[in-house]
């Protein structure tokens, strides 16, 4: 269906248990615009070269700061001399996150969670091997704000923001046809990750909630998503989605019947994770704890030992 419009999607493999992510490349209104990128790594870049060596890329758009997206865009900005946009607030997310202060704080953070210190020191490893895969920086030249249109192959769309699954996240909507490029909003097989980082958005899962509201207005027929395949009927993925995540805060409410630390609330919640998938269960718990705090279903309290302890009410 895209190639009728001018647009190719690329699919680049990544090495997890989520072992693709789908990346665009079209016309845009100067030479061809691509959005997003990839991990940086060999398979990224041979699968890229290629691509760079017949066509005319003079922007880039990457549609949040996570590595399997932003990651190639410093290196395939090198190569081309394209312009970068980013929304302001996963920018400075981007440019930032991997850094040493960044990681630093960020075991401070696993240890307020209540994580045995081997698993502690073994997520902090994985979170700085990740360096490797999103350096270069690129230099963002551009910030990508509610409400523009992005000519992208023979279609325009609009940008719309869907705070969640990250701060400055957004997809695209060509009303025209709906068509909706839904990035990590809404993917067919999955529900997104959708994290409490401990800054930024108090309540991500509220974000996400209240994001989902606002794409099943449009009503979406045909949607693109950055992982899986084309799904259709937007609005029967974002009803699934909702449910899935009003059990969970059921779930997670049981479990803090009785004071838990985030990590007993994490291994409650999900079951046999790899490494890699630890961390962003981590995540996904605190979110949902977060939004039972804000809702005042939930109090959370800082114990002696200096961990978060969270407590139905």
């Amino acid at each position: 269906m895209l190639s009728e419009f001018g647009i190719e999607q690329i699919t680049i493999p990544l090495p997890f248990r989520l072992n693709h992510v789908n990346c665009f490349i079209a016309d845009g209104s100067n030479g061809k615009t691509v959005l997003d990128t990839g991990l940086h790594s060999e398979v990224t870049k041979n699968i890229w070269a290629p691509i760079v060596a017949k066509n005319d890329i003079k922007n880039i758009v990457i549609t949040h700061y996570h590595p399997d997206h932003f990651g190639y865009a410093g290196s395939l900005q090198k190569l081309t001399g394209a312009d970068v946009w980013m929304t302001k607030t996963d920018a400075e997310v981007g440019l930032t996150y991997w850094e040493s202060s960044s990681l630093k704080r960020k075991r401070q953070d696993y240890f307020t969670c209540g994580l045995p210190r081997e698993l502690m020191d073994q997520l902090m490893t994985d979170e700085e091997s990740f360096t490797a895969r999103v350096e270069p920086y690129p230099v963002v030249q551009h910030e990508v704000v509610e409400g523009m249109k992005i000519m992208f192959g023979k279609l325009e769309f609009e940008v719309m923001f869907t705070p969640g699954h990250s701060d400055g996240l957004f997809v695209l909507y060509n009303k025209e046809n709906s068509i909706l490029f839904s990035t990590d909003h809404i993917l067919p097989k999955v529900s997104p990750n959708i994290s409490y980082r401990f800054r930024g958005n108090p309540n991500p899962l509220q974000s996400f909630i209240t994001s989902l509201e606002k794409i099943k207005k449009l009503n979406a027929q045909y949607v693109f998503p950055s992982h899986f395949k084309l799904f259709k009927n937007a609005n029967s993925r974002i009803d699934e989605l909702i449910d899935h995540h009003e059990e969970r805060l059921e779930f997670t409410y049981h479990i803090v019947k009785q004071p838990a630390t985030v990590y007993e609330v994490t291994i409650s919640l999900f079951q046999h994770l790899n490494l890699h998938q630890m961390r962003f269960a981590i995540g996904e718990a605190l979110a949902h704890l977060e939004y039972l705090v804000a809702n005042n279903q939930c109090r959370k309290y800082l114990s002696d030992d200096g961990t978060w302890h969270y407590e139905a009410v």
